[in-house]
């Protein structure tokens, strides 16, 4: 890591390098202690370090708003490549569930609750989790190894995630890659037009997915009893329907926090755990501790590291002066280590009773998901102690995904049993 000599071009470009992104906690931890509220012109944002001031950017949403908070992405960009990318911007400006804020974002929230994702539907989920784990789980056990990521952790979220839609599992391989084009922009408000391009491809494939459901719904391919089916049937409520820009927006934040969150916290958690033995040894041996456990994963290495605000208000934050159209970065990887909230926090310790952390954000627009990840990771952990408790790590350092800025993730995570 370059000197951390603040408002220094070198330590700016740093914070957007992949190096970065491959082990950031030594620059956020810098951040943290002498510039907590940061403009770094390379992402063209406020990064914002500490939990207290993080905490601020998720509760003052009269200042700091979701909505639209995507679409000025491309506005670095000259105007004639800007008007290549029409259809970005018509997906971004649209009303989703994270891209919206009351009272917009209450009626949405509340209309896919009420479609399928409710705390009791969710947890009716388990026995169908367990399942596929055992199933995915079985598959490899001849091999006595496995790789984590691919043969686990990113099936499992995608193999439930169609299950909850009402679509064939085989639409799990057509969901990731377009969950990654949508995420690889994100992060930074100065990508490039081929990441850019390329997201908004992933959009227009979205499009024509959404557009032939109907007929698979009628053909018996999709059940209309599934979230996916419930949404269109939200499109024609006469009382209050969801927009068709509207679904295809919510549609999108779905596939994308239907499987990322999962992965990374599996992949990380997993990771994490065998590389703090005792930790593994005590799980094993106090199987109770796991609700815990998950908690300390999450708070550890947070699946997702930054979420933006666009300022819809001038405010203060920290001593600086943020001005309307402006975009934040709350950094819940450097808020979930910050020592005037947890004692220790470079410590990973399943022991400790941690109290809050921001890994699913917090007010209107905590993760929706958060009980889906956390019920799937704690049914992984619990089968992994019962079925695999020898596991150890056969490379004690993998490789983490650096082309997209808003998670924590590992390309790969290899272990024998």
């Amino acid at each position: 890591m370059p000197r951390p000599a603040f408002a220094d071009r070198e330590f700016d470009a740093y914070l957007a390098s992949p190096a970065f992104l491959a082990d950031p906690y030594d620059a956020l931890r810098e951040l943290r202690e002498q510039a907590p509220v940061y403009r770094c012109d390379p992402i063209g944002a406020w990064i914002v370090t500490r939990f207290d001031d993080c905490m601020r950017t998720y509760l003052e949403v009269d200042a700091y708003s979701n909505e639209g908070r995507l679409a000025g992405t491309l506005k670095h960009l000259p105007a004639e490549e800007q008007e290549q990318l029409s259809d970005f911007t018509r997906f971004y400006r649209a009303k989703g569930l994270i891209h919206s804020d009351p009272p917009d974002h209450t009626r949405l929230r509340r209309l896919i609750t009420k479609a399928g994702f409710s705390a009791s539907q969710v947890e009716a989920l388990r026995p169908k989790v367990h399942a596929i784990v055992d199933e995915l789980l079985a598959q490899v056990a001849p091999k006595e190894h496995m790789n984590v990521i691919d043969d686990l952790a990113a099936i499992l979220p995608m193999t439930v995630l169609c299950d909850l839609l009402g679509v064939p599992h085989a639409d799990g391989a057509f969901f990731r890659p377009l969950a990654d084009r949508l995420l690889g922009f994100q992060g930074c408000n100065k990508p490039s037009l081929d990441v850019l391009l390329a997201a908004q491809q992933g959009i227009r494939d979205l499009r024509v997915y959404l557009d032939e459901a109907p007929r698979r719904f009628t053909d018996g391919t999709n059940d209309p009893e599934g979230l996916l089916g419930r949404l269109f049937a939200a499109c024609d409520d006469a009382d209050d329907p969801l927009g068709k820009d509207e679904l295809v927006n919510t549609v999108g934040t779905l596939l994308i926090a239907g499987h990322e969150t999962t992965t990374s916290l599996v992949g990380n958690g997993l990771f994490t755990i065998l590389r703090h033995p005792e930790q593994w040894e005590l799980l094993r041996a106090n199987p109770d501790l796991l609700p815990r456990a998950i908690e300390e994963m999450l708070r550890y290495e947070s699946p997702l590291t930054r979420q933006p605000r666009l300022m819809k208000a001038d405010t203060e934050l920290g001593g600086h002066a943020i001005r309307e159209g402006e975009t934040v970065f709350h950094m819940m990887n450097a808020a979930n280590r910050d020592p005037e909230h947890f004692s220790e926090p470079e410590v990973f310790d399943i022991t400790v009773p941690r109290g809050k952390h921001l890994a699913f954000g917090q007010g209107i627009h905590f993760c929706l998901g958060a009980p889906l990840a956390r019920l799937e990771g704690s049914v992984v952990f619990s089968t992994l102690i019962e079925r695999m408790p020898d596991l150890r790590l056969i490379d004690p350092s993998p490789t983490w995904v650096t082309d997209k800025p808003t998670v924590r993730t590992l390309h790969s995570l290899h272990v024998a049993f």
